[in-house]
């Protein structure tokens, strides 16, 4: 089954959160990932730079870290959703005005916008989208184990329904091959890149990966 882009929140085995995003593309599948001074950034590959003039939605910031969030999505609402946790927002609030405030995307598709972000402070995840139909958030309370996922296409509503009972990781590469294509992943069609932030200690760890290497 194809559902497009996916943002997930999770918690591995032993308590440590996660949150996951993978590209999966049939449009522009010449993209990868790549780290900058915000955090971890998709872009179109080398000799394939021009697509952005084909569709702007491409390229983009999708993972970042800040205080005790991580937050993962499918768009250029990475920076404003960041920005709104550093101004004291909470989860919720943050995830409603962003997502509202940019709305869908724009193109032939009207591709939904989706983002997730966890919290190590609470333990808990949060999972959002809007859509042409409407805006839709929810907050979790994860368990070891556990992960949460929404994608813009099919799988297109944050749901209990959406959900890996036997998710476990143990560092950012791993949840990148797992969300590339392990557990319920392994069956979401066309992957091309992931980024990924796994609670550490003292903040985060993360990590990028193509589908292909």
């Amino acid at each position: 089954m194809y559902v497009g882009r996916i943002v997930s929140i999770a918690k591995n085995a032993s308590g440590k959160l996660c949150a996951m995003y993978r590209v999966s593309s049939r449009s522009f599948p010449n993209r990868k990932a790549t780290e900058n001074e915000r955090g971890i950034a998709i872009v179109p590959k080398e000799g394939h730079e021009n697509d952005v003039f084909k569709n702007p939605y491409i390229a983009y910031n999708c993972l970042r870290l800040t205080g005790s969030f991580a937050v993962a999505t499918n768009g250029s609402h990475t920076d404003p959703v960041t920005e709104k946790l550093e101004a004291g927002m909470n989860m919720r609030d943050a995830l409603v005005s962003a997502l509202f405030g940019m709305d869908y995307e724009h193109d032939h598709l009207n591709t939904p916008r989706i983002a997730a972000i966890v919290d190590r402070e609470t333990g808990k995840g949060a999972l959002g989208i809007v859509r042409i139909d409407g805006v839709l958030v929810r907050e979790f309370e994860l368990k070891e184990g556990e992960a949460f996922y929404v994608a813009t296409y099919e799988h297109d509503h944050p749901s209990a329904h959406f959900h890996d009972k036997e998710f476990d990781v143990n560092s950012a590469e791993d949840a990148c091959n797992y969300i590339i294509g392990k557990g319920v992943f392994a069956d979401l069609e066309k992957p091309i890149t992931a980024a990924c932030a796994v609670e550490t200690e003292d903040g985060f760890e993360i990590f990028f990966k193509d589908a292909d290497k």
